[in-house]
This record gives C-alpha cells, structure tokens and sequence, in this order.
C-alpha cells in the first residue's frame, strides 16, 4: 500500500527520485520490477506498479461496453502509457511526452494512494485543496 505525500524535483535528465518509504514498501513478487506511467482519472499522471496495471487491463474486457467503445478507450489510454523502470538510484525516468501532456516540470508532487501513486504539480496540488 502506498501511503503519504511528498515533494521531490526532477533532475537535469528529467528523472524523479521515487520516495525511500514508497521504495521499501515495493514487492517485487506483488507489484514487478516497474511502474506504468498512465493518464489517471482526475487528470493528473499516474503510477501503477506493472502487475496491478496488468491485473487492471485484464479487467477491461469484462464487456461492460460495446466492442467500439472499448477500442476507442484502448486506442487512446494504452498508447499514451509507458514503461518506467527504476533505475540503480531508484529513480524513474518520465516519458518526455507524458511530462510535456501533464505539464510536469521542476518541483513535482508525489501522492502515494493506495495501490498507485499519482504525480501533479505543486500549484494543482495546492488548487485542489482550496476546494
């Protein structure tokens, strides 16, 4: 379970520290080597350890909705994710592409909730409590 929120910025090869307590609470048997980077539901970019994504992509074709529309959503959700493997420091490197559509850059805010993490800035952070 991930837990807390944190502040960390990306380096000059734009890779973002992954949090000790968030590190230490990965399993690899339970979570894989890796996280997905994947457009979330609020609008912000999100982290999903690579066995619960799978697990989750499984569950899309329950046939909850026409073979049209489940294209449709495939199309545009599976090819705006990517693979984000930790490297030797744990950090990970965000695709240029995903950084650039969700306006990630400098200070970047880390929120560990539940069963993935989720990446926003500083000020959308900060607007999302005022409400």
């Amino acid at each position: 379970m991930f837990l807390g929120e944190y502040e960390h910025s990306l380096d000059a090869k734009q890779r973002l520290a992954i949090p000790s307590e968030i590190r230490d609470a990965w399993d690899e048997d339970s979570h894989g080597k890796l996280f997905i980077a994947a457009p979330g539901q609020n609008g912000c970019l999100w982290l999903w350890p690579e066995k619960k994504f799978e697990k989750h992509a499984e569950q899309l074709d329950s046939g909850l909705v026409t073979p049209e529309a489940a294209a449709k959503f495939n199309r545009d959700f599976f090819s705006r994710a990517g693979r984000v493997p930790f490297d030797s420091a744990g950090r990970v490197r965000i695709p240029d592409r995903l950084l650039a559509e969700f306006g990630l850059s400098g200070q970047i805010v880390i929120l560990g909730v539940r069963d993935h993490l989720e990446l926003a800035t500083r000020a959308a952070r900060e607007g999302e409590r005022k409400k």
